[in-house]
């Protein structure tokens, strides 16, 4: 299976067609997804100006794979840090890791609710965020209060600021909410919103 670095590739490629290059951008979106993939979908859609039709813009896919691009060197420059550290703990005996792995992403349960910052202004935040949730939005800080959102799977705690998800809690499925969330997805989807 191709890597991140060759969807890349393919996302900047002028030579192929504005859809090719865009089905590598989402590609590249499997891969590295700081918000998860509909929120980073979504965050990156509306920043590069994807429009609905690739062919009306395609240097926007560029832009969008830039920006991506740019915050996943900030979490690989992050990562290598941290195996380095972690090869000398390992060397001295330590059995887990301090600090644990650094966090690769934020969970933005609503794809439509997340910062509006470019990712590589977000990304050093998401990087010092506890592994394990916080009491207060690791993007926002303490600053914003959370509010309640409900997704049809889980009730979830957001930031009331970019809508980072700090805790959720299982329930049992809202076949309706499941209905409306899916429909709203497909216009996301479709870049239609």
């Amino acid at each position: 299976m191709p890597s991140y670095a060759t969807h890349r590739l393919r996302a900047r490629d002028p030579a192929r067609s504005p859809g090719q290059r865009f089905a590598a951008l989402r590609t590249c979106l499997a891969e590295f997804a700081p918000y998860g993939f509909h929120a980073t979908y979504h965050h990156l859609t509306r920043s590069a100006g994807i429009p609905p039709e690739p062919e009306e813009d395609p240097e926007a896919v560029v832009r969008a794979v830039d920006e991506l691009d740019a915050a996943r060197e900030l979490w690989r420059d992050e990562f290598a840090a941290w195996k380095h550290r972690r090869r000398a703990q390992k060397a001295a005996g330590v059995r887990v890791p301090d600090p644990p792995e650094p966090v690769r992403r934020l969970w933005y349960p609503d794809p439509e609710r997340h910062p509006g910052e470019p990712l590589p202004d977000v990304m050093p935040r998401i990087l010092c965020a506890p592994a394990g949730g916080a009491d207060h939005c690791p993007v926002c800080g303490p600053g914003p209060t959370t509010r309640a959102w409900h997704d049809g799977h889980a009730a979830h705690r957001l930031c009331a600021g970019c809508g980072a998800s700090l805790a959720h809690r299982l329930t049992d499925p809202d076949p309706e909410a499941l209905a409306l969330r899916a429909e709203r997805w497909r216009m996301v989807w479709r870049r239609m919103v």
